[in-house]
């Protein structure tokens, strides 16, 4: 058995747009509904968790986990420039409120891929004043955030400005893409990092908050003879965002699998490679890689693993790559990286950025009924944090 530091974190993570449902004032709901969309499906009622966060909560609680994720709806709490909706903080004010009552440490992500229509047609994060609305909404949001420790600025940036990054990010989400995603826009990268450091000092004027950002880190592979053109290819897509983490309180990685690289770029997954719902091969040694380069790029700075997972259909298998996961995660702890907790992408089988497909939840959600059912890799997952250990995977 591999045991895991006294106070170690254990939970799970969700995203608003992803399961509240009917959330109408994003751009993402408007890209959904575009009459030339290349989104497969809407989100629509999503797992409806805008009224059933309190379901949720308790399955997480009922499961073993300690710890929830979840994001504050930028859209609901301003629907319009300058208009904050004080029905939507107090809802948000309950949720944390529920989470305390059964036990849960909430995290809580100010901005989770979706904007305001209003911020969008503005310009989005190009827009001249982008700074100082999201830093606005920092200060609105602060009464929503009394008593919570942990607070992510910004969600995987680095995917927001691949998102700004050209045809190729519009045509399909880059969070789904297998390999070859486009490059980011440096400008949206900038303003994302000013963003994320103006909000960070709102929160440390306000309270004792420990704040960061999250990273989804690609964990790019050379090639024999390609190890410069692989470092020169990732630093702007995840390790200048880990860089850039430098002095926060805390850096999030978010793995999931790899890509290698070779003479031409991003190489396809080989056919004959064991792939998940949404393409990815099956490679659970990505968050050790993951973590490791967070360390490297941001010394001395605490990792929190905010997101690990795979889309699957087969629950068995699910169970096989989080236990590989955290064999490696436990490895990289043991040569010295201190990590804070494990949150597993997701808590529920959700609106995965243009379709239902790819099953990430440890709980199954009908979607007709909306009934939730915790799957076997809930339950596996609980006794891994009620007991602070995993048995070792042989093939981490």
């Amino acid at each position: 058995m591999l045991h895991f530091p006294e106070g170690f974190r254990w939970g799970s993570a969700t995203a608003a747009h992803q399961i509240e449902g009917n959330n109408t004032n994003t751009d993402w709901w408007v890209r959904e509904h575009a009459p030339a969309t290349t989104i497969a499906e809407p989100s629509g009622d999503a797992c409806d968790s805008y009224h059933r966060y309190r379901e949720d909560m308790q399955v997480l609680a009922d499961a073993g986990l300690d710890t929830y994720r979840f994001s504050l709806e930028w859209a609901r709490i301003e629907p319009e420039k300058g208009f904050v909706s004080r029905a939507e903080l107090d809802h948000y004010r309950r949720m944390i409120d529920t989470a305390r009552e059964l036990g849960i440490e909430p995290m809580v992500t100010l901005h989770h891929f979706t904007i305001p229509r209003w911020f969008d047609a503005d310009g989005g994060w190009l827009a001249p004043d982008a700074v100082e609305r999201f830093t606005r909404f920092t200060e609105t949001v602060l009464p929503v955030l009394d008593g919570v420790e942990l607070v992510c600025t910004i969600n995987e940036p680095n995917m927001v400005a691949m998102f700004a990054g050209g045809d190729a990010a519009r045509d399909e989400p880059a969070t789904l893409q297998a390999f070859g995603q486009p490059a980011p826009d440096q400008r949206v990268a900038d303003t994302l990092l000013a963003a994320h450091k103006a909000a960070r000092d709102v929160l440390a004027a306000a309270g004792p908050f420990r704040s960061g950002w999250t990273v989804a880190t690609q964990d790019f592979q050379p090639e024999p003879g390609c190890e410069e053109l692989a470092r020169a290819y990732g630093y702007p897509r995840d390790a200048w965002y880990l860089e850039s983490a430098r002095g926060d309180d805390w850096v999030g990685v978010q793995a999931y699998t790899r890509t290698k690289i070779g003479p031409d770029g991003p190489l396809p997954v080989p056919d004959d490679t064991e792939k998940t719902l949404t393409g990815w091969e099956f490679y659970p040694r990505a968050l050790e890689d993951g973590v490791r380069l967070a360390d490297a790029m941001a010394p001395g700075v605490p990792v929190f693993v905010t997101e690990n997972g795979i889309a699957t259909a087969d629950d068995d298998r699910r169970i096989d790559y989080t236990r590989g996961a955290l064999t490696g995660l436990h490895a990289a702890i043991a040569d010295g990286i201190e990590v804070e907790g494990y949150l597993c992408w997701s808590l529920l089988d959700n609106y995965e950025w243009g379709s239902y497909a790819p099953t990430f939840g440890l709980v199954a959600v009908d979607r007709e009924t909306f009934v939730r059912t915790p799957k076997p890799s809930a339950r596996w997952l609980g006794e891994v944090a009620r007991g602070n250990a995993v048995e070792a995977s042989a093939n981490a």
